[in-house]
């Protein structure tokens, strides 16, 4: 409840980031609050170990921070906050040019489920080694919902860009996890599979 007994409403993302502009010290931790569990989950999708996700999650809400007063209010908040993180991201793997391969955990392990843990791990190592533009495509169209459009405007590329990207990236992906080696071993109008 609000002040004299009315009910305070929840105020938006925009209006919470205006009102950290503004000078409310509390409202920026409530934004970041509100998006944390999902910048979180990009974070730890886009970059090769926990401990870069969370830096590079640090690193993203430092600079969305700072640079809040700059934001023109013609994209949502969430997306603005996605930009962000994804380009931390990239730029912390830029900057290590780490190609090591690293066991990865479930960001989120479901008890009893070993299967889908398993698979979710074995996932998350082949869209490690895809390249850095790629994977970023991948997880803002395929694993966040973004738009071909949204996703185009968050990287700062063109949408044909960003279709070719995920085009490159989900031959690569079935690729590395054997989809397509499995049916191309037999086809029903020539003996030995042969093409």
């Amino acid at each position: 409840m609000g002040v004299g007994g009315y009910i305070q409403q929840e105020r938006s993302d925009a209006e919470l980031l205006a009102a950290h502009v503004a000078g409310d010290r509390y409202a920026f931790g409530e934004l970041f609050g509100r998006h944390r569990r999902q910048l979180h989950r990009l974070a730890r999708l886009t970059t090769r170990t926990p401990e870069d996700a969370e830096d590079a999650l640090q690193d993203a809400m430092l600079s969305a921070h700072r640079g809040a007063g700059s934001f023109r209010y013609d994209a949502a908040v969430g997306s603005w906050l996605h930009r962000i993180v994804v380009n931390a991201c990239l730029d912390r793997l830029r900057r290590t040019k780490s190609h090591r391969t690293a066991p990865l955990e479930d960001v989120y392990p479901v008890p009893d489920r070993t299967a889908q843990v398993e698979t979710a791990m074995v996932v998350q190592r082949a869209l490690m080694r895809l390249p850095l533009e790629q994977r970023a495509t991948i997880v803002a169209v395929d694993m966040q919902g973004y738009s071909i459009a949204d996703t185009a405007a968050l990287l700062g590329v063109a949408e044909g860009t960003v279709k070719s990207r995920c085009a490159r990236a989900r031959v690569r992906l079935a690729h590395l996890l054997g989809y397509l080696d499995a049916g191309a071993h037999t086809t029903p109008d020539r003996p030995g599979g042969q093409r």
